[in-house]
């Protein structure tokens, strides 16, 4: 059974930085044949993308919201996506969720809170 954790939120103070981790088990195929995604979820607001990288971590993409402040980065040896997150701003509040997926089927994780205020 596959299962996604993600790791590595809290509270931070506006300008400050994060760095998340997702970790994925249980897999039917080699990590590094996934594709992987952070998205995010603030009280009263969709769920929305946020970054995305690739199966062979060759090519990664951002919401606009996260150009610039926020890198997805792989480590297949691991099972392990990253999300780090700088410049962080009181509006990055949410619950941030990865998704692992392959061909059609994918799997979230159960998410980690990320809070930024002073």
């Amino acid at each position: 059974q596959v299962q996604v954790a993600e790791f590595g939120g809290g509270l931070v103070q506006p300008g400050g930085s994060l760095r998340l981790s997702c970790v994925a088990s249980g897999l039917p195929f080699s990590f590094s044949l996934y594709g992987v995604s952070w998205y995010r979820q603030a009280p009263g607001k969709e769920r929305e993308l946020v970054a995305t990288i690739t199966s062979a971590g060759s090519t990664t993409n951002y919401a606009d919201s996260a150009k610039g402040r926020f890198t997805i980065s792989r480590d297949n040896a691991k099972n392990t996506v990253y999300l780090q997150m700088n410049s962080l701003k009181p509006e990055d509040t949410a619950v941030y969720y990865c998704f692992v997926v392959r061909w059609s089927r994918g799997t979230w994780g159960q998410g980690t809170q990320v809070t930024v205020s002073s």
